[in-house]
């Protein structure tokens, strides 16, 4: 069982910069690719970016390539969202995710999920 926790929304002008993120409870944070993802409002949840387990390996949605940046620190169980340029459209709620499986874009591959943080960006 994995218990994650998100932090670090809030508002943020067009251009601006945030970092999100996600404290995973468990000794075993290390076993499990990391996703984010984000939902907005009367939209579907969608992929963001994702890190495998050693961060060898990310991979990002068209949208938010070159803008943002994720990673991990396993010895403090955190997985990092750095999200520079925001835009209004990337107003969302934003979701970490744990996948004991693969290293994978798919909502249904992942097996916890965080409560989300809102980030909002002005125009």
């Amino acid at each position: 069982q994995v218990q994650l926790a998100e932090s670090g929304g809030g508002l943020v002008q067009t251009g601006g910069s945030l970092t999100l993120s996600c404290a995973a409870s468990g000794r075993t944070f290390s076993s499990y690719a990391m996703g984010w993802f984000r939902q907005a409002p009367g939209k579907e949840r969608e992929f963001v970016a994702v890190i495998s387990r050693s961060s060898v390996s990310t991979y990002y949605a068209d949208f938010v390539k070159g803008r943002f940046t994720i990673s991990r620190d396993n010895a403090k169980n955190t997985v990092y969202l750095r999200m520079n340029s925001l835009k209004p459209e990337d107003t969302a709620v934003y979701y970490c995710a744990a996948n004991s499986g693969s290293f994978s874009r798919q909502i249904y591959e992942y097996d916890y999920w965080g409560q989300g943080t809102q980030v909002t960006v002005s125009s």
